[in-house]
């Protein structure tokens, strides 16, 4: 439960200016311009080649290549006794940038700040104008923001420059700072309690929260069991088709067991089944927004398997600039940081030409579509990731296109620019039949036969297969289901019985979030910002939090136990409620309406009783710590270590005794958890003694019991035989990566592999010899290796037929 802090009155204003570190050779008074060109500064090189064919001459284009100032890299940095005043350090390596900046200056009659249109790029942008001699800027030093690198909008924006907004680096420095003192406070104490070079982080540290909570969701789940029943039915003319029993209203019936089932079966042999009522509907399907930053991450992970990381390096490359051939360095698509699904009327307009030019006019709606942005701290003032020109199509830029990386460029280009044009597209139709049946009498069972048809492709046309949903403009409706059609079918109709289907169901876990799930959960809950969502994924892996296990991401053992340790120090920066509270605080910021130095204030009163009791409440996980257990193997007291998955018993007389356990806690106490080797029936192959299952790093293994006289070992066989006949077994391996796949035993002499988990079970549609098991954001699937064949189920459906 969060804390209540008091909120305390912020520092006036004059004491806002942050304390930037002396420079050599700073120039206190500025010589009057020369006669030259206007300069314009930009982050990025390759933004500024774009920007300096579009200008021309009369202008010079330079890049900081990023930012220039930033606190201190060794130490903290802030003066959390006087107003929070941040110590502002020139980069390692960019002074010289900044000299050759400042002599650029010298000469222009007007310099231009054009770093991102966003928070970051503003405290760019504002120390650049410190460094250049004008603090916030001044009449000749201004600010241009731009939303998208074409002539026309750069033209118009660098005639009207504007002057830089100082509540927009203050919601950013309020941010870095809030970041610095979590990390700088919080990560010692991991250092010296747990281990040392881990880290913590105000979203960081709850992205990891929400993976361990998932995880505890899923370990903590029993499976409910319930039953379906269908009828497979045949009307005068075809097709046959399928009925599901109902409750009276339609409802799905307590099928609780197998007993229900049966008793159900009774009374539906040598019942009549005839034709209640046939109702039809339109089912309707809105088209999606346009693109934010975090819409455009989930679905490029989804439909081209990119990283959050890959998309916007990607997309970052489409906003500066790319080559296409004899037309230069052409920016294709607008800002690409943004939480905002406003298009320009200009855009509107080019997309609706578009539409009308391409489809026809009924695939137009009469108004632009309204969409509204998931974040209610959208900024409005941006516009949405869309194409910057309809005069660039995808077929285009792909055959002009030569850069590295250019087919990824072209596919993520591709799906912008469909978004764009579906999001401006009439809604796809689809017309639902429900047919109300009736079977045998007093009373009678009910069961309802549905059929779907498309009648209006909509904006699929642009956009590609997505189903229809009552729920008007989800963003993730999943595949389109086969289209269900039924006989003409009237009122009073009798239909023929051939078969009944009862099927057993198990309840599902929730599914491990993947990377564009997590990037979803954090956006909906207003955690941290969409531009950071990509860093913050790679360092939770790279810190050995969280691993990627087939797509998903798991937390570690060492995850789950700094995430329990945070928790309990630290509940309320921990809480992901709090942390969506500070976004909407730091918007304030901006908009404001709050001051940057009272929201610190209100962080850091509570914050700081937190640390006071971390540092002597936080368990000591690091080091050896006396477990009080005797080793079996030589009677040495055993200690607890930590490993990448989590504490352990390990024996101190390593590498001589190299005995480990596991345990679990009981209080105060440590339980050991027995692993003792288990039989098998195999026979070791290089000296015929038997062989038993053992766990080690990468899972289990079959081992000689001869061991170390004989130190023979192999993967563990999963229970499949070979598809390919050779007479192995299919082992779990692991690759160079540490990613799991299957392979025969008997390799090399058979080279068969399988990313996905091969099943002892044919494909009841083509007859393969084996299924695979899958996971994705829906759960465990199981489906054909072949994908002509197409076959798959939820994971814990049971195989095709009766049950």
């Amino acid at each position: 439960m969060a804390r209540t802090v008091t909120r305390q009155k912020a520092p006036p204003v004059a004491a806002a200016a942050p304390r930037t570190a002396p420079r050599a050779g700073a120039r206190t008074t500025a010589r009057a311009p020369r006669a030259g060109p206007r300069l314009l500064v930009v982050e990025s090189p390759a933004k500024g080649k774009t920007l300096q064919r579009l200008l021309g001459t009369g202008w010079e284009v330079r890049a900081s290549a990023g930012h220039v100032k930033d606190l201190p890299s060794a130490k903290e940095g802030v003066d959390v006794e006087h107003g929070f005043l941040p110590t502002y350090e020139v980069l390692k390596g960019k002074n010289r940038v900044l000299s050759e900046l400042r002599r650029a200056s010298l000469k222009a009659p007007q310099v231009l700040l054009a770093t991102d249109p966003d928070r970051e790029g503003e405290a760019i942008a504002w120390h650049l104008a410190e460094e250049l001699g004008a603090p916030g800027g001044d009449a000749r030093i201004g600010r241009v923001l731009l939303q998208e690198l074409t002539a026309g909008a750069v033209q118009r924006a660098v005639a009207q420059p504007e002057p830089l907004d100082r509540r927009r680096f203050e919601a950013q420095q309020a941010r870095r700072i809030l970041d610095r003192l979590v990390g700088f406070r919080v990560s010692p104490i991991l250092w010296k309690k747990v281990r040392r070079g881990l880290s913590a982080g105000r979203v960081q540290s709850v992205a990891v929260r929400l993976l361990v909570d998932r995880e505890r969701e899923i370990e903590a789940f029993r499976p409910a069991e319930s039953w379906s029943l269908e009828a497979g039915l045949r009307a005068g003319r075809p097709p046959a088709f399928r009925a599901q029993v109902t409750g009276p209203g339609g409802e799905e019936p307590p099928l609780p067991d197998r007993a229900a089932v049966e008793a159900l079966l009774a009374r539906l042999e040598g019942a009549g089944f005839r034709v209640e009522r046939v109702e039809r509907r339109e089912l309707l399907r809105r088209p999606p927004a346009p693109f934010t930053t975090a819409t455009l991450q989930q679905e490029a992970s989804r439909r081209l398997g990119f990283t959050p990381r890959r998309t916007m390096a990607l997309a970052q490359r489409l906003y500066e600039g790319v080559e296409l051939g004899d037309e230069g360095a052409v920016g294709l698509l607008t800002y690409v940081r943004s939480d905002s699904v406003r298009l320009s009327p200009e855009a509107v307009e080019a997309a609706r030409r578009h539409v009308e030019a391409t489809w026809g006019a009924d695939h137009l709606p009469a108004e632009p579509p309204i969409h509204r942005a998931r974040s209610r701290s959208a900024q409005e003032a941006h516009e949405a990731i869309r194409p910057t020109s309809l005069d660039w199509p995808p077929e285009r830029v792909g055959e002009l296109l030569e850069e590295k990386g250019a087919r990824d460029l072209c596919r993520l280009y591709a799906l912008v620019w469909s978004r764009f044009l579906a999001s401006q597209m009439a809604p796809a139709a689809w017309e639902e039949t429900r047919v109300a049946i009736a079977a045998g009498t007093a009373p009678p069972v009910r069961l309802l036969a549905k059929g779907l048809r498309r009648v209006f492709l909509g904006y699929l046309a642009a956009h590609g297969e997505r189903p229809p949903s009552d729920e008007a403009g989800a963003e993730e409706p999943g595949p389109l289901p086969v289209e269900a059609p039924l006989p003409p079918l009237a009122a009073g109709d009798e239909l023929r019985l051939e078969a009944l289907h009862p099927e057993r169901h198990l309840s599902a876990p929730p599914p491990r979030f993947d990377e564009a799930g997590l990037v979803r959960e954090l956006e909906v809950r207003g955690i941290g910002r969409p531009s950071t969502y990509a860093s913050i994924l790679d360092l939770v892996q790279e810190k050995g939090y969280v691993e990627r296990v087939e797509r998903a991401l798991r937390p570690t053992g060492l995850g789950r136990l700094v995430t329990e340790e945070l928790v309990r120090c630290f509940p309320r920066e921990l809480d992901p409620a709090f942390t969506a509270r500070m976004e909407a605080r730091l918007d304030e910021v901006e908009e404001g309406t709050a001051g940057w130095q009272e929201v610190l204030q209100e962080f850091w009163g509570g914050f700081r009783e937190e640390l006071a009791r971390a540092e002597g409440g936080m368990r000591e996980v690091r080091g050896a710590a006396p477990a009080g257990i005797a080793c079996p193997r030589c009677g040495k007291a055993m200690v607890v270590k930590l490993g990448r998955n989590g504490e352990f018993l390990a024996c101190p007389g390593y590498p001589e005794c190299r005995q480990t356990m596991d345990f679990r806690r009981e209080g105060d106490r440590i339980v050991p958890v027995a692993d003792e080797p288990a039989p098998s029936d195999e026979k070791c192959p290089t000296c015929g003694a038997p062989m038993v299952v053992k766990r080690g790093r990468f899972g289990r293994f079959l081992a000689c019991t001869r061991y170390p006289q004989c130190r023979t070992s192999r993967p563990l066989p999963i229970g499949v035989d070979c598809p390919l006949g050779c007479g192995g077994q299919l082992t779990e391996r692991r690759s160079q990566r540490g990613r799991s796949f299957y392979g025969c035993s008997r390799y090399p002499a058979c080279d068969f592999v399988s990313w996905d988990r091969p099943l002892a079970e044919p494909c009841p549609r083509c007859g393969s010899a084996y299924l695979v098991e899958r996971h994705g954001r829906d759960g465990r699937l199981v489906a054909c290796p072949h994908k002509e064949c197409g076959y798959r189920r939820a994971g814990d459906a049971p195989p095709a037929g009766p049950a």
